[in-house]
C-alpha cells in the first residue's frame, strides 16, 4: 500500500497553515510554518496568483485528507458512502473521518498525533470490547469501549500518555477514563462537535463536477 515517506511539515507549508501533523512540535517554535511561512520547492516564495474555483477546491480536499493521514482512494470511498447516507454529505463525510479508529485514539488523548496513533493502533496497542484491534481504518461504533492492552500499559510511553491525557479534554461524544486508558463512544459526532478546521461544502462541489 502506497504511503506518504516525505516531511509532513512540507504539507503544512503546502497549505499554508498547521494541520497539526506532528504533535507537540506543531506548538513549538520548530514548527516549519513558522519559520517557511511558504510553500516548499524552488518556486514557493514566488507563488502570489489568485487561485481558481477548481484550486480552492482541491487544496480543501487535500487539506483534509492530510490532516486524517488518509490516500486518495481512501478518500475517494469515504466521500461514496457519506453521498450515500441521508443527511448532509459533507457533514457524513467528517463524521466517518473522525469515527477512524486512529483518529478516536487521538481524539482521546493516547496519542499526541493521528499519525501516532496509527503507528499504535497497528502495532497492536489497543482493543475494542475486549478484542484486539489493529487497523486504523476501522470505524468504531457507539458503545465502543476503546483501551490500550493489559501488556502495554506499563510501558513507559504509555505511562507518559496518562499523565497528558489527565490535561486533555476529550470531545463531547468520547469519554475517558484516563486511569484505566480506556475511552468509550458515547454517539456519533456531529458538525458543532468537530473542531477540524475545513469547508467540507468545497470538497462536495470538488466531487460533484
Amino acid at each position: 500500500m502506497g504511503r506518504y515517506i516525505d516531511s509532513v511539515c512540507r504539507q503544512c507549508r503546502r497549505e499554508g497553515e498547521k494541520l497539526f501533523l506532528k504533535g507537540d512540535r506543531c506548538y513549538s517554535e520548530k514548527c516549519a510554518v513558522e519559520r517557511k511561512p511558504y510553500a516548499p520547492g524552488a518556486h514557493g516564495q514566488n507563488r502570489r496568483q489568485k487561485p481558481s474555483e477548481y484550486g480552492l477546491q482541491l487544496r480543501e480536499k487535500q487539506k483534509t485528507r492530510r490532516i486524517y493521514g488518509v490516500l486518495e482512494k481512501q478518500f475517494s470511498n469515504y466521500f461514496k458512502k457519506a453521498d450515500r447516507q441521508q443527511g448532509i454529505t459533507g457533514e457524513n463525510l467528517l463524521v466517518l473521518l473522525e469515527r477512524r479508529l486512529d483518529n478516536v485514539v487521538y481524539r482521546l488523548g493516547f496519542a499526541s498525533s493521528r499519525a501516532e496513533a496509527r503507528q499504535l493502533v497497528t502495532h497492536g496497542h489497543f482493543t475494542i470490547n475486549g478484542k484486539k484491534a489493529s487497523i486504523p481504518s476501522m470505524l468504531v461504533r457507539v458503545n465502543d469501549v476503546i483501551q490500550v492492552k493489559p501488556g502495554s500499559r506499563e510501558s513507559v510511553k504509555f505511562q507518559e500518555m496518562k499523565e497528558q491525557a489527565a490535561y486533555k479534554t476529550p470531545p463531547e461524544w468520547l469519554s475517558v477514563d484516563v486511569e484505566n486508558l480506556s475511552g468509550t463512544v458515547l454517539a456519533y459526532p456531529i458538525r458543532d462537535q468537530i473542531d477540524t478546521q475545513v469547508h467540507e461544502q468545497l470538497i462536495v462541489e470538488l466531487y460533484s463536477r
